[in-house]
């Protein structure tokens, strides 16, 4: 696959209000072009669906829907169910195009977690994207299970007794990955080509698929806007955001990082951490960081040696 084989229809068009280097924004542009054929849309409430239908407005070249910010999994059901018995009945032709649930971290972590869990549970045949900004940024920057520890939110200050907050997020994949679904897999704007790939391998499996897709935030994590994709980028390389993908249960690592880089590498841009590295540096608290980084990268690592050796 090259950039010269990528469709040139646009179904995330131009026209959005998103902020200034905003990498739903990005990543969103990525995934919409890896579709030979115009999908069906479930948006819930997040940045993304603000920012892209401000009445009578919209950016979105495509059928495209708006439930409540917990429903998405369940309307994407609705919509599966709805289209295979039209299609049963002989009243609507049979089509293969995609039907993709969209959400923030907040929608799929927390507020939308339930109605996930029984859509996958079911088998459902849909793709669910969610673009991770790790807190609430749509209503005004408040933590979420995917907020990482010591993270600075509006609800998880930093300050001279609580240094952020006190918990490591959520490790969605696992959860999902529990489902036992065909696929699911992580992504990152920073590596476009991999993303694409990614999406087209989800939208071919039959039943349902997860991607993760890291989405950086100038306004909720405190960074500069032109720095967007280098900080994806360097949560790759320094293994706090992996790349990989889980098909039928068996892991793979799609980027390598053999000599990774220090995590603070990835912490030091980013506003929301400034209070570990000033007035004084918090040591301790990076180095619990990079201690979980590793682990998580160890865990990773376990689980595709135990897929090679299945296969094998």
């Amino acid at each position: 696959m090259s950039l010269k084989s990528l469709p040139t229809q646009e179904y995330f068009t131009q026209g959005h209000r998103l902020c200034s280097g905003c990498g739903a924004g990005t990543a969103l542009r990525q995934i919409f072009t890896a579709l030979d054929k115009p999908p069906i849309v479930v948006n819930a409430t997040c940045c993304v669906e603000v920012a892209t239908t401000p009445y009578p407005y919209t950016n979105w070249n495509v059928n495209w829907i708006h439930p409540a910010f917990e429903c998405t999994a369940a309307t994407a059901a609705g919509v599966e169910a709805g289209l295979k018995a039209l299609q049963r009945k002989g009243r609507i032709p049979k089509t293969n195009n995609p039907i993709i649930a969209l959400a923030g971290d907040g929608g799929t972590y927390d507020i939308g977690f339930q109605a996930l869990s029984g859509a996958l549970e079911r088998g459902h045949n849909f793709t669910y994207i969610c673009y991770s900004n790790e807190a609430y940024m749509n209503t005004g920057i408040q933590r979420s299970s995917a907020t990482p520890k010591y993270g600075w939110t509006t609800t998880s200050a930093s300050g001279k007794v609580v240094p952020g907050k006190i918990q490591f997020q959520k490790d969605i994949m696992k959860i999902v990955v529990a489902h036992e679904i065909p696929y699911a897999a992580t992504g990152s704007p920073a590596y476009p080509m991999d993303l694409i790939k990614k999406v087209r391998e989800a939208i071919a499996v039959e039943g349902p698929a997860f991607l993760l897709v890291l989405a950086t935030c100038p306004r909720g994590w405190r960074t500069e806007s032109e720095l967007t994709i280098e900080i994806a980028r360097q949560a790759v390389l320094t293994r706090y955001w992996p790349l990989y993908e889980v098909e039928n249960g068996k892991y793979r690592i799609t980027k390598n990082i053999v000599k990774k880089r220090p995590v603070e590498e990835y912490l030091k841009y980013q506003g929301k951490f400034r209070h570990l590295f000033r007035p004084k540096r918090q040591e301790e608290l990076i180095q619990e960081i990079q201690n979980y980084v590793d682990r998580k990268w160890q865990e990773l690592v376990d689980l595709e040696k135990m897929a090679q050796k299945n296969t094998d």
